[in-house]
């Protein structure tokens, strides 16, 4: 009877034990987990066109925004023959530009001092805020020039035509040379007109007109 009960009970009280099949542990790691110079030729290969992609659209946007970033100055070409280089906002300090025609040519801001516009055609030309200090514009067509705000001063213009130009603001022609200059229609500042009245002289060898009669002078 006591061999029976140990015999059941080593057979009902036994909890039975269940193995559960392990993952077995590879010696070698992912391929894609290895450095690039340490991957099959197979995980380089999907690699190499993923960085190449991103390299080239970083390439093609770096090249579309170069498209849009311009030299500002080549922004500014003005009208007439000359307007392939750039005349606003630069330094053409005595640069001769004598007998061209300059129609509506952009001189905004421009250095000219000494400059050459003897026998040029400028018809509205804009020479606003420039500095023409000294240069020469004698025998010039300036009709409907913008010379508001520039520097006139010692600029030789004589028998030039300014008929019809502007020149508001703090325009100066202190010391100009206005022999036989043609001022028609030509918005002075009570100063300036005052000014030039004091030194006007000559007739227009173009148009005819007094100089004096021009500048409204008493």
């Amino acid at each position: 009877m006591a061999l029976l009960n140990v015999f059941m009970c080593s057979k009902f009280s036994a909890k039975p034990r269940f193995s559960y099949p392990r993952p077995a542990v590879s010696a070698h790691p992912s391929p894609l987990a290895l450095p690039l110079k340490q991957r099959p030729e197979a995980s380089r290969k999907l690699t190499l066109p993923l960085t190449a992609s991103v390299s080239a659209a970083s390439l093609a946007a770096l090249l579309s925004v170069s498209l849009f970033v311009v030299d500002p100055a080549l922004a500014f070409k003005g009208g007439g023959p000359y307007g392939q280089e750039v005349t606003r906002g630069q330094d053409l300090t005595g640069k001769d530009f004598s007998g061209k025609t300059l129609i509506k040519q952009d001189f905004k801001t421009s250095i000219l001092r000494q400059a050459n516009f003897k026998g040029a055609k400028l018809l509205g030309a804009s020479f606003f805020d420039a500095d023409l200090t000294g240069a020469d514009l004698s025998d010039a067509d300036l009709r409907g020039a913008d010379f508001s705000l520039a520097n006139v001063t010692k600029a030789n213009l004589s028998n030039a035509n300014l008929e019809g130009a502007l020149a508001t603001g703090n325009t100066s022609f202190k010391g100009a040379n206005i022999t036989g200059a043609d001022f028609t229609d030509v918005p002075l500042r009570d100063d300036q007109r005052e000014y030039l009245c004091k030194v006007a002289d000559g007739m227009n060898p173009t148009t005819g007109n007094a100089t004096r009669e021009t500048l409204l002078c008493n």
